[in-house]
């Protein structure tokens, strides 16, 4: 199957691409445009909670695939977002503990393809990633998913720190990837659990961490200091898959 981030481009396709319920991932807005087509846009775009960015006109002519932007282009995600619900429903249609993959700050596409699919290789039931600081489902993700991203629901969520809250209240418990964590072969990860991944470079915000109910560290013996991101995903994801099975 072909994987496409879709850029829509000029007002009129832009305002139709929102009323027809498509999920925008960004939106670029010429600087300066104030007339009524842009302002439709815009108010839509706040009713779907869309990241705007406002640019100058060099940066759309370099974006634009058609040279008629018109001043607004938006980028469309190749797929589309599952609920946090919908992830939940699918653990329960399973008749397991649910398993979620939370990431924070993972900017690099490449890097949530792979966690995607390490995520549906591990049997989680879904990826939660927030709106901001973020890479959405586009289509590099989809193609280094390996196809996961056909079977593993993302949901995009605005507040990942209240979205873990949230989830705590449903029974769920949070597990936080940091290298000063206790070594992960002493944890118990048993049950309902979302594991927390953040960037190599930044980890996993402060906020978001001091939700978690216990961080892991994975033992490493070599020189250089850090694992990739999705590495460190699957190192992680795999001990609790070996302590579920236990």
């Amino acid at each position: 199957m072909a994987y496409e981030e879709f850029t829509i481009e000029g007002r009129n396709a832009v305002i139709e691409a929102f009323r027809s319920g498509k999920t925008i991932d960004k939106l670029y807005i010429m600087d300066g445009c104030q007339d009524g087509p842009v302002m439709t846009i815009k108010r839509e775009a706040k009713k779907q909670d869309t990241l705007v960015k406002y640019v100058a006109k060099e940066r759309l002519d370099q974006i634009s695939e058609t040279g008629r932007h018109q001043g607004v282009i938006a980028i469309a995600a190749a797929y589309e977002y599952a609920e946090v619900d919908d992830i939940l429903a699918a653990a329960e249609e399973k008749g397991e503990a649910p398993f979620l993959f939370l990431l924070d700050n993972i900017e690099d596409p490449h890097n949530l393809g792979a966690i995607i699919r390490t995520a549906n290789l591990a049997g989680a039931h879904g990826v939660i990633i927030p709106k901001n600081r973020a890479v959405g489902l586009t289509a590099v993700v989809a193609r280094t998913s390996a196809g996961a991203l056909n079977y593993t629901p993302v949901a995009k969520v605005t507040n990942l720190a209240k979205t873990i809250e949230e989830l705590k209240k449903k029974g769920l418990w949070f597990v936080c990837a940091d290298m000063d964590g206790t070594t992960m072969y002493e944890l118990d990860l048993k049950g309902p659990i979302g594991l927390v991944i953040g960037s190599e470079g930044q980890g996993v915000g402060r906020l978001v961490k001091e939700k978690c109910d216990m961080t892991a560290s994975i033992p490493m013996k070599g020189n250089i200091d850090s694992l990739n991101a999705s590495v460190a995903a699957g190192v992680l994801a795999y001990e609790i898959v070996r302590q579920r099975m236990s």
